[in-house]
Order: structure tokens, then C-alpha cells, then sequence
């Protein structure tokens, strides 16, 4: 029995020392500044938004995962710019069909007028 309790001893001073130097060797890591209340880390620009700009984002972690505010506000920033941009897609779309219609008519017209 005394020889189990010396290997638990002996096992918990090793893993004490094997602590202690790998908390010297790695550090604690690099303590940054607390944010400013009611400010966040999560930004994405006002318009143009990129691959990058996505990848960028960082979220607040709270207890049960990410700030739900955040998360919340960036899912609708996402939104406005994907219905932005399918607008503006949509409009060269209809503007290009109007503009083949147009051709179509035209080429129509001239093969009508040309003498057989």
C-alpha cells in the first residue's frame, strides 16, 4: 500500500514539474487588452463586401458560444449585400434581354426591307 502511495506522489510531482516547465517554455500567451464596453470586434465594411472581409470577421465569445448580436448583425450586413447584388444583377440581365429584343427587332426590320 505505502509503495502505490509513493508512485501517486512521486507520479503528481512529475506532472507538477512537466507544468511548470512547459508553462515557462510556451508562456501564457500574449495577454490583449479588454475591449471597451458596448464596442465589438466585428466589423465589415459598408459596402463591397469580400471573401476577405468574411474571413475577417471575429466574434465575441460568450458562455454559451458567440454573442448572438453579433452574430445576428453580420447574417443581415450578408443579407443586404446579397440582395444588393442580385438587384443589380437582375437589372443587367433584363438590360441585356432588352437590348438582344431590340437587335432582334432591328434585324427583323432590315431583313423585311431588303428587295428579293
Amino acid at each position: 500500500m505505502a509503495l502505490v502511495l509513493l508512485y501517486v506522489v512521486v507520479l503528481v510531482l512529475v506532472a507538477i514539474v512537466l507544468f511548470g516547465v512547459a508553462s515557462l517554455l510556451f508562456g501564457r500567451g500574449e495577454p490583449l487588452p479588454p475591449l471597451p464596453r458596448g464596442t465589438t470586434p466585428t466589423v465589415l465594411p459598408a459596402s463591397g463586401v469580400t471573401r476577405a472581409d468574411v474571413d475577417a470577421v471575429k466574434f465575441t465569445q460568450t458562455l454559451r458560444g458567440y454573442k448572438t448580436s453579433e452574430v445576428d448583425w453580420v447574417l443581415d450586413r450578408l443579407g443586404q449585400e446579397l440582395d444588393l447584388l442580385r438587384g443589380q444583377l437582375s437589372s443587367v440581365h433584363a438590360a441585356a434581354a432588352v437590348e438582344a429584343d431590340d437587335a432582334d427587332t432591328a434585324a427583323d426590320v432590315e431583313d423585311d426591307q431588303e428587295p428579293t
